[in-house]
């Protein structure tokens, strides 16, 4: 059974709202925070307003590419449960996570069984681990065997241009499942009704 359901790269209110009060909301929503070649990067004012808002029982995920201390300095008082940092050493997000008290998501970026085996490093650091393609600017699939030696016991989430209708054909379901591009229109913009139907999918009996 899929362990969860994360939205990524929400950046209007109209959309957080929607997802918010849907009937089956997500366990997580994600915010590109200091991405800015992402067409979903939403800048420090924006989002200030954009979560300020209640999040029911959703986390609220900042997803940080090699973050400076500016930017954790600015963003530390905002409304967030989870730090998802990508290109952060074992040793720096050790540090992020005691020094701001916050929970981690380490994102890998993989394309083989070595790419993969670098969870042994992050698994007594991070709360969760993050498997996702290469080019983390755009969204690409990779080879789901490539994950059969990581232990089922461990907290994981999986990204890479999954769409809706692959998920029942997943071959392992003890993964939290990130989504983002394959829930947005032509225009790049999250779509309400494939964010109803993900949800929906999910939705308990």
């Amino acid at each position: 059974m899929i362990k969860g359901i994360k939205i990524c790269g929400v950046s209007d209110p109209e959309t957080l709202n929607y997802i918010l009060n849907h009937p089956h909301p997500p366990n997580f929503i994600g915010f590109i925070t200091n991405y800015t070649k992402s067409k979903r990067f939403v800048d420090y004012e924006k989002l200030v307003r954009l979560i300020k808002v209640d999040k029911k029982k959703v986390k609220f995920v900042s997803v940080l590419v090699n973050p400076t201390s500016e930017i954790l300095e600015k963003i530390k008082n905002l409304n967030f449960d989870f730090y998802q940092l990508y290109d952060v050493n074992p040793k720096r997000t050790m540090e992020i996570k005691n020094k701001y008290k916050i929970k981690v998501i380490s994102a890998l970026t993989i394309s083989n069984k070595k790419d993969v085996s670098r969870y042994k490093d992050y698994s007594e650091i991070s709360d969760i681990i993050l498997f996702d393609s290469k080019g983390y600017h755009k969204s690409e699939s990779f080879d789901h065997n490539l994950l059969d030696e990581v232990p089922k016991e461990l907290t994981k989430m999986i990204a890479g241009n999954i769409r809706i209708d692959d998920i029942p054909n997943l071959k392992r379901k003890d993964f939290i499942i990130d989504l983002s591009g394959s829930i947005e229109n032509n225009e790049g913009k999250k779509d309400i009704n494939k964010i109803d139907r993900l949800l929906r999918l999910f939705a308990k009996p």
